[in-house]
């Protein structure tokens, strides 16, 4: 069982001495790991962005297993994608990470369950809410949470045509969305695909980087598709 707290596991030890080097090398001579602080802060950087990694391909074969309660899967999958991308903001860990694909090939890493993840950048409870997820029927509990819903996709659409377009503005706001409309339902709805398959193409674009005007109003047409789709799902 995973447990809240731990924020990711430490890095394995899985490295076997080359005795041949061993033998070069002076025990009383301290090691030098880096030759300055900015470095080592890249290594420690790096160290853990792989054990996030590790972690997050662990943690999707607990779920898949039913090895882990939902909500602590839900949340420790949440913090872990968080701290990923936080850690990539730094421009040099950036440079020296390159891409996922690389990072994996360098470090001979196996791990096809987070890279899913990553690549979606939201827990599977959110991409495929669970059949717990409240029913429609009309009390307070789920008006509210019909309402909450309803304004993020106004929010959302409002964004758009206000012009914004980077992923940084976009991204949070729709993630907002399928959040909300998980509370309030889990049949798969008209155009409620084509909000995950926005989810993923935001999150694989850089912070900074903007949609194209044909990108604007394609997504522009979708969500209030998938607007009225979940509507129809409350009648």
């Amino acid at each position: 069982m995973y447990q809240n707290q731990q924020a990711y596991a430490p890095t394995p030890h899985s490295y076997i001495p080359n005795t041949t080097l061993s033998a070069m090398i002076n025990l009383d001579e301290e090691v030098k790991l880096a030759d300055s602080r900015a470095e080592s802060n890249l290594q420690e950087s790096l160290a853990e962005v792989f054990s996030i990694i590790i972690t997050l391909d662990e943690l999707e074969r607990a779920y898949l297993k039913d090895a882990i309660l939902e909500s602590d899967y839900t949340e420790i999958c949440d913090r872990l994608l968080k701290q990923y991308k936080a850690i990539l903001t730094d421009e040099a860990v950036a440079k020296e990470f390159v891409d996922l694909e690389t990072f994996k090939g360098e470090w001979d890493m196996e791990v096809p369950r987070a890279t899913e993840r990553i690549r979606i950048g939201l827990p599977s409870t959110v991409t495929a809410p669970s059949h717990n997820a409240s029913s429609t029927s009309n009390n307070n509990f789920n008006g509210t949470s019909i309402l909450e819903a309803t304004q993020e996709f106004i929010t959302f659409l409002d964004a758009l045509k206000l012009g914004f377009l980077a992923k940084d503005q976009l991204h949070p706001l729709l993630s907002e969305v399928i959040v909300n409309v998980n509370k309030v339902t889990d049949k798969d709805f008209e155009g409620r695909g084509k909000i995950i398959q926005w989810l993923i193409t935001l999150n694989q674009m850089k912070a900074t980087e903007e949609l194209s005007d044909d990108q604007a109003r394609e997504l522009d047409l979708d969500m209030n598709a998938a607007y009225q789709g979940f509507k129809s799902t409350l009648a």
